[in-house]
């Protein structure tokens, strides 16, 4: 551990945001030690963080949130100053299929980073001074119709156990900051996107099943609607957040991007024309967008999701900085540069 640094434990950092961020506080912070405690399920891949491996002031630590002694022996061997807490298992269709990992991950994980958290933080007096900064989503408010945004006022209203779950965790984190006075702040973010995002995402989906000449699976009628967050905005509005919101907040971040998935589909398959247009034309295909098929919908598919920011932007000066078509472009061009790099002879 490099001397006299103040130490941020960061769980689910091998994941998708968790990943970005660790990358984005290295690159823009150099007075903390980065403690990144994660279980790497299929969704964590330690290549996402090959820029800080062998770097002083970064340790990786593999493991389970919901083992409390390995969370005691973390707080008991570094003086941890904060908590910013991405691990969760995030996939709807997974919890869909089978709920109960997460609640063990979600719900009992965040309880024992509480408990342990609380303890160590009382018993060396600095209780309301540390953070405990959650991670949470959008769908914890459930789905809207054509019209209005979710505020950081609006009740929860889960459709699924992923975000049933994810509503259970920011609970104890606010029952924490209530009953103990814990330092505790919640952010809850729109759909993030860009590079490392795990295939089981919708774009990371369209890109490679696009370039596997595969399907490419929308649910229903496509028409479903999500605000898109690039996932360095996300970054930068975590760090607001976390260095300068008043204890007891909330926050939502996002991108502004309301779109429907079938365009979102139809945008990168537009993208992917231009950038590869070779593989159209071994084919035989006009465009990529031929093999976009709708499936059946999944259960519970909440309607539209799309955030009020104002009070991050009014507070803390945050506003996103990447366009839509930038971001995609970005994403996709990553995706593809990867998939040459697996592919390539």
């Amino acid at each position: 551990m490099s001397a006299q640094k103040p130490v941020l434990l960061i769980t689910g950092g091998a994941g998708f945001i968790g990943s970005n961020f660790l990358r984005y506080m290295h690159e823009t912070y150099q007075n903390y030690h980065l403690v990144n405690l994660d279980k790497l399920t299929y969704a964590g891949n330690t290549a996402n963080l090959d820029l800080l491996e062998g770097a002083v002031n970064y340790t990786f630590i593999e493991g389970d949130i919901a083992d409390e002694q390995l969370v005691q022996r973390i707080f008991a061997k570094y003086d941890i100053h904060g908590v910013i807490h991405f691990a969760a298992e995030s996939h709807v269709d997974r919890s869909i299929q089978d709920s109960k990992q997460f609640v063990q991950t979600n719900v009992l994980g965040t309880l024992t980073l509480l408990q342990v958290a609380k303890q160590d933080w009382e018993e060396k007096g600095v209780l309301k001074e540390r953070r405990f900064h959650q991670i949470s989503t959008d769908e914890v408010y459930g789905s809207l119709s054509a019209e209005g945004k979710f505020s950081e006022d609006t009740p929860y209203d889960p459709r699924n156990p992923y975000s049933a779950s994810k509503a259970g965790a920011n609970l104890l984190v606010k029952s924490f900051g209530y009953t103990y006075g814990m330092n505790i702040v919640i952010s809850s973010s729109s759909n993030n996107y860009g590079p490392r995002q795990h295939t089981e995402k919708l774009i990371p989906t369209i890109i490679s099943k696009a370039l596997k000449l595969e399907e490419i699976p929308i649910y229903g009628d496509g028409k479903n609607i999500r605000d898109w967050l690039y996932v360095e905005d996300h970054c930068r509005g975590l760090d607001a957040i976390f260095h300068h919101a008043p204890p007891f907040s909330t926050y939502n971040i996002g991108g502004g991007n309301e779109v429907q998935n079938l365009e979102i589909a139809k945008t990168v398959c537009s993208l992917l024309d231009e950038i590869k247009p070779e593989l159209l034309h071994e084919n035989s295909l006009t465009s990529f967008q031929e093999l976009i098929t709708h499936t059946k919908d999944r259960l519970g598919h909440d309607r539209r999701y799309a955030v009020d920011d104002t009070k991050l932007r009014q507070d803390l000066g945050w506003e996103p900085q990447e366009a839509l078509s930038t971001g995609l472009r970005k994403t996709v061009r990553w995706y593809v540069e990867q998939w040459e790099g697996v592919t390539a002879p």
